[in-house]
C-alpha cells in the first residue's frame, strides 16, 4: 500500500476476520498485505482499503478498545444502499444508535450517511435545513423519504 496516511484500528485478535468483513460491505474496496510475524500464526497487521481509503488493522491486544469518539463516516448514494449497509453492519452483533449512527460488531462506529439528507441540510433554504434537521434527530436509520417529507414542509 502505498498510501503516506492511513487510519489503524486497534483489534484484539480480530483484525483479519474486521477487515475481511469491512472489505465485503463496500464496492472499491481490497485487503492488500497481511503480515504474520509467524508464517503459520494470525496476523499482527492487516492494510485494506474500503472505496479506495486505505486502513490498518492491527492486533495489539486488550488494552485499548473503540469509542463513539472515531467513526468510519460512509456516503451512501440512496436509500437502498443506506438500508443494505446499515443491515449489514448492526445485524449479527451490531447496535443501533441515533441519527445514522451505528456500531458494528467489533465495536468500531459508523456514520451512514445518506447523500441527499447531507444536500437537504446543507441547502441555501436554512427554514427547510432546520425541519429536515428536526426530522433526522428522531431516526436512528435515515430515512430519506421522511427527511425529504419534513424538509418540504409536509
Amino acid at each position: 500500500m502505498s498510501a503516506k496516511v492511513r487510519t489503524c484500528l486497534w483489534f484484539d485478535g480480530r483484525a483479519e476476520e474486521a477487515a475481511a468483513y469491512y472489505v465485503s460491505l463496500l464496492p472499491g474496496s481490497a485487503l492488500q498485505d497481511v503480515f504474520r510475524p509467524a508464517p503459520d500464526g494470525p496476523a499482527l497487521v492487516v492494510d485494506f482499503s474500503l472505496a479506495g481509503t486505505p486502513y490498518q488493522a492491527l492486533n495489539g491486544g486488550p488494552q485499548f478498545t473503540f469509542t463513539e469518539a472515531a467513526s468510519i463516516s460512509v456516503l451512501t448514494r440512496d436509500q437502498a444502499e443506506t438500508d443494505r449497509l446499515w443491515n449489514a453492519l448492526v445485524d449479527d452483533g451490531g447496535e443501533e444508535s441515533m441519527c445514522g449512527w451505528c456500531k458494528d460488531r467489533y465495536g468500531l462506529s459508523w456514520q451512514i450517511v445518506p447523500e441527499p439528507v447531507t444536500r437537504m441540510l446543507s441547502g441555501s433554504d436554512a427554514e427547510a435545513a432546520g425541519r429536515a434537521m428536526q426530522a433526522l434527530m428522531t431516526m436512528r436509520r435515515i430515512d430519506i423519504a421522511a427527511i425529504e417529507a419534513a424538509f418540504g414542509g409536509s
